[in-house]
């Protein structure tokens, strides 16, 4: 099977980001978005989805906030990870994954149908989350999700640490990730009778 890898960037008057994703990898990562909880975030993703992430915030205007920082983040890895998916010929496409975490209990849901669709049920607060918020945690996955080309069902059973909830959810989320990607030996079509993921 051909590795499905990619190095993208984006350049904007607000940030420059560089990545290379490699979905079929082992978990590495070098992130550096200059905001340390989200660089803890996304490892988490890259952990448990075993996709392999160099992303690098290059230039940003941080002094502004980290609205920016995280949408175009959300926004190029959305993008990428959608390109080396192509067509999705043989992938799993669906999945699902719970992730308890000491008090906190959460579940992603997705599917890799080729549109677009994030939906949070539960509260992300904004302490213990160091410079990050908890509305931006949520944005980060909406913009992802879309440009991801794919619904994204993220429910909140069970938290009251903001900093367990949001870890609880990039772990699930790398899991769910893992888990419809992966090409399933028996499919050598595109998961879909309409035949496009699209």
């Amino acid at each position: 099977m051909t590795k499905r890898k990619i190095t993208n960037s984006r350049k904007t008057n607000e940030t420059t980001i560089e990545i290379l994703i490699n979905i079929d990898g082992n978990g590495n990562s070098n992130i550096n978005t200059g905001n340390e909880m989200f660089d803890h975030m996304l490892s988490q993703l890259s952990k448990h989805g075993l996709i392999d992430i160099e992303l690098d915030v290059v230039n940003s205007d941080s002094g502004l906030g980290w609205h920016h920082v995280v949408e175009d983040v959300g926004l190029l890895l959305g993008q990428s990870l959608s390109k080396c998916i192509g067509d999705g010929t043989g992938i799993t496409r669906t999945s699902h994954a719970y992730l308890p975490l000491d008090e906190t209990l959460v579940r992603n849901v997705i599917d890799f149908g080729g549109r677009g669709y994030f939906k949070i049920s539960g509260y992300i607060g904004d302490s213990d989350l160091g410079e990050l918020s908890g509305s931006l945690i949520t944005h980060f996955l909406e913009t992802f999700s879309r440009e991801a080309k794919c619904n994204l069902f993220t429910t909140v059973l069970e938290g009251v640490n903001n900093h367990h909830i949001s870890e609880a959810i990039f772990k699930s989320l790398g899991i769910v990730l893992k888990l419809a990607l992966t090409i399933d030996p028996r499919r050598n079509s595109i998961p879909s009778t309409k035949g496009t993921i699209s």
